[in-house]
C-alpha cells in the first residue's frame, strides 16, 4: 500500500474550478481581463489550509458545458500556495489522456512538493466528452485498468538511478526521471466495478453519492474483495466525497445547493435531493462524523458555491467544537 508522505487529515476541500453563479476572472472570454485570477486561487488554497484542510482536490473535465480549469494546472498553483495540505485529483479521467503524460505530471508535482500528491483516477460518464477527446467510451474501464498499470510502469522506469544509459537504447536509456517518491493512486466512482478496481489496483477508494449506510456496506464489500485478491486488510484507504450546502435555514441551503448542482451537471435540481448534505454547520458536521464513523478516513467536501471558504470555515469550526480535529 502506498500512503501519502504527510498525514491525510480528516477533512479536505474540493477547489472551486467550475464556476456556476459568477463569471470569475479566469472564465472571461479570450481577450477579456484576467488579472488577479492566479492570486484568487492562491488565496483560496492558502486560506483553506489555514482553516484545516488536510487535502486540496481538483475535479476534471476536458470538455464541458461551462468554464472549468484543468486539474493538474490548478494543483500546481495550490502547491506554491501551501506547505502541508495534500494535493489530489478528484478524479482525473485517465482514459482521456496518455497515461505516461499524467505519470510525468504527477511525478513532477511529487518531486516539487516533497511527496504531497495523491492521484485520483476514474472513467467519467459523459459520452460527448469522450467523443470530443477522440477517446473510446465503451472500453473506458479496461483503458483505466491498463492506464493505472502504465502509471506505475512509468514511475518505476527510473527507479534506482539518476540517469539513463546513454550508450544503450530502449528502456535502459529512456526513463522518467527523477523517479518520484511513491504516488498513491486512488480510484473514484461508486459502482461495483470501481470498488473492485480499487481493491485490485489502487491505494485508495473515493466514491460519491452514497448514503452513510450505503457507504458502510460498500466498505464491507471492499474489505472482502481486498481479501479475495490476496491483499492485506487496510491496504486501500477509504474516503468519500460529500456535496455540502451550509445555511442556518436548511431549506434555503438545500434549494441553493441543489440549484448549483443542477447548473453544474445540467440535470434537474430534484435529482440531487438525496445527494446533498444541507443544513447548519453543526448539522453538516454531524453528517461528516457519521461518515467517519462508517469508516471514512478522509472526507472531501464539495461546497456547492463558487466561493466556498465561508462555508468551509463554518464547517471546520463546527467539527472542532464536536471534537473532530481538522488536521492530520
Amino acid at each position: 500500500m502506498v500512503r501519502p508522505a504527510t498525514p491525510l487529515g480528516p477533512i479536505g476541500l474540493i477547489l472551486p474550478t467550475f464556476a456556476q453563479d459568477t463569471v470569475p476572472a479566469w472564465a472571461e472570454p479570450s481577450g477579456g481581463p484576467g488579472g488577479g485570477a492566479v492570486s484568487e486561487i492562491t488565496s483560496v488554497c492558502r486560506r483553506a489550509e489555514e482553516l484545516g484542510a488536510g487535502a486540496l482536490w481538483t475535479c476534471d473535465h476536458l470538455f464541458w458545458h461551462g468554464p472549468c480549469l484543468e486539474c493538474m494546472v490548478v494543483l500546481s498553483i495550490a502547491a506554491t500556495a501551501t506547505d502541508r495540505a495534500l494535493l489530489g485529483t478528484c478524479v482525473i479521467q485517465l482514459p482521456l489522456r496518455q497515461a505516461p503524460v499524467v505519470a510525468k505530471q504527477a511525478a513532477s508535482l511529487q518531486a516539487l512538493t516533497g511527496g504531497r500528491v495523491v492521484l485520483g483516477v476514474g472513467v467519467g460518464s459523459h459520452v460527448g466528452e469522450y467523443e470530443q477527446a477522440g477517446a473510446a467510451f465503451h472500453t473506458r474501464g479496461s483503458e483505466l485498468d491498463a492506464g493505472i498499470k502504465e502509471l506505475r510502469r512509468s514511475w518505476h522506469s527510473g527507479a534506482g538511478t539518476t540517469a539513463g544509459d546513454l550508450e544503450a537504447g530502449g528502456p535502459a536509456r529512456y526513463r522518467q526521471l527523477p523517479a518520484p517518491a511513491p504516488v498513491p493512486v486512488w480510484v473514484g466512482g461508486s459502482s461495483e466495478a470501481a470498488l473492485r478496481r480499487a481493491a485490485t489496483l489502487a491505494d485508495g477508494w473515493m466514491p460519491l453519492f452514497l448514503s452513510a449506510a450505503e457507504y458502510r456496506a460498500a466498505l464491507e464489500r471492499l474489505a472482502k474483495e481486498v481479501d479475495r485478491v490476496g491483499r492485506e486488510a487496510g491496504e486501500v484507504t477509504p474516503s468519500i466525497v460529500l456535496f455540502v450546502s451550509i445555511d442556518d435555514d436548511a431549506g434555503v441551503g438545500r434549494r441553493r445547493g441543489t440549484g448549483w448542482m443542477s447548473s453544474l451537471y445540467g440535470i434537474p435540481a430534484k435529482a440531487f435531493d438525496h445527494h446533498l448534505v444541507a443544513g447548519t454547520a453543526a448539522e453538516v458536521a454531524d453528517v461528516v462524523t457519521t461518515y467517519r464513523d462508517a469508516g471514512a478516513e478522509h472526507v472531501a467536501v464539495y461546497i456547492t458555491a463558487d466561493e466556498p471558504l465561508e462555508q468551509f470555515e463554518r464547517l471546520t469550526t463546527a467539527l472542532s467544537a464536536a471534537g473532530v480535529p481538522t488536521r492530520g
